[in-house]
């Protein structure tokens, strides 16, 4: 009697593709946020540098008013304010901008998933136009092998770490004394100038971080942005995840490659890691619809437009909040500004 042949497995049933009804949207409206606060960016830049020059060359050049968002790009400060008011109810008089920018950035990070770095920051805009090049130029982009990229992911972790360290180990009368100090003052001056006088070293390494940005997606923003490792910290938090609806999914892997954070989309139900910017890649990628998509608790799907929507006003409201309390420019006297600017490399770190 001849052996019976072992029965096979039935194979699983062949999902049905149910189409979206209509184009996502999603990358054009976080595109557009993007261009904006860069260009609102690029003014800040402009308007500060005919504010130093001003002061620098004795008032010979076009007068500009002092752009108070330039403390946006001071985020130590920022954060030694937040720690005085925090610790004793103070709000600061000097760079008082930079902490209400931190206070929002960070609120939209824990509401809106990180949506800081994907929406808005200028470092992070220019960032991924350097990789599209790279990958319109080469056909692709590198990626380092796991275990040197785990490693090197550490990297901001350990660099934001430090600025807290410093931060908690001093105290508020010290911090007070730093940022009333000459080189508080003008650390902002400091800032510009270091860009401005780049060396040879400093040239050496920006030139680095752009070829390793045209080749390697967002290296800076993954491997060594202190700011970003603040910002993907408050997003753990968040009610806002990325969901994947088994039931729906095609699993054609299309998440996965569109994730400018390497993340294992296609393999997951729900997207928890710190290093999601709730850029909706993912989501836009995805040609099932319902699949996949932003999600609150209780599964209810949040739009794209309704995190451009939240994201807008949490901006405007702290900024318009800081502004109509008196809390948002720094106010000091041109005779000191007149004899601070001129020597602002003069003055070193306390």
């Amino acid at each position: 009697m001849a052996a019976l042949a072992p029965a096979q497995p039935a194979a699983a049933p062949r999902k049905k593709l149910g189409k979206r009804a209509a184009p996502d949207r999603s990358q054009g409206l976080r595109r557009a946020f993007q261009l904006a606060f860069l260009l609102l960016n690029v003014w800040i830049g402009v308007e500060f540098y005919l504010f130093v020059r001003y002061y620098e060359t004795g008032g010979r050049t076009v007068f500009a008013v002092r752009p108070a968002g330039v403390e946006g790009w001071l985020p130590i400060a920022a954060m030694m304010n937040l720690k005085v008011l925090l610790a004793a109810g103070r709000l600061p008089n000097l760079h008082p901008a930079g902490m209400f920018l931190l206070i929002a950035f960070l609120g939209m990070s824990w509401l809106f998933r990180k949506s800081f770095c994907g929406w808005l920051c200028p470092v992070g805009t220019v960032s991924e136009y350097l990789w599209r090049l790279g990958r319109r130029t080469f056909g692709r982009n590198f990626r380092l092998p796991r275990r040197l990229d785990i490693g090197l992911r550490s990297l901001k972790y350990l660099l934001f770490g430090l600025f807290v360290y410093a931060v908690v180990s001093m105290s508020v009368p010290a911090i007070r004394a730093f940022l009333e100090g000459p080189y508080g003052m003008v650390d902002d001056v400091k800032m510009l100038n270091f860009f401005r006088f780049l060396g040879f070293a400093g040239g050496l390494v920006v030139a680095g971080l752009v070829v390793a940005s045209v080749l390697v997606e967002n290296f800076w923003c993954r491997y060594l942005c202190p700011y970003g490792a603040m910002m993907g910290l408050a997003a753990l938090a968040s009610p806002l995840r990325i969901r994947r609806e088994t039931s729906l999914c095609i699993d054609c892997g299309k998440c996965t490659k569109a994730c400018p954070s390497r993340l294992p989309v296609d393999r997951l139900i729900t997207i928890q890691s710190a290093e999601c910017t709730g850029c909706l890649e993912c989501v836009a990628s995805c040609p099932a619809a319902g699949a996949l998509l932003m999600s609150a608790p209780g599964r209810r799907p949040v739009p794209a437009w309704a995190i451009a929507a939240g994201v807008a006003l949490l901006f405007i409201g702290i900024y318009g909040y800081a502004r109509l309390t008196g809390h948002w420019d720094t106010n000091l006297s041109s005779q000191l500004y007149r004899d601070l600017i001129p020597h602002a490399n003069e003055f070193t770190h306390p």
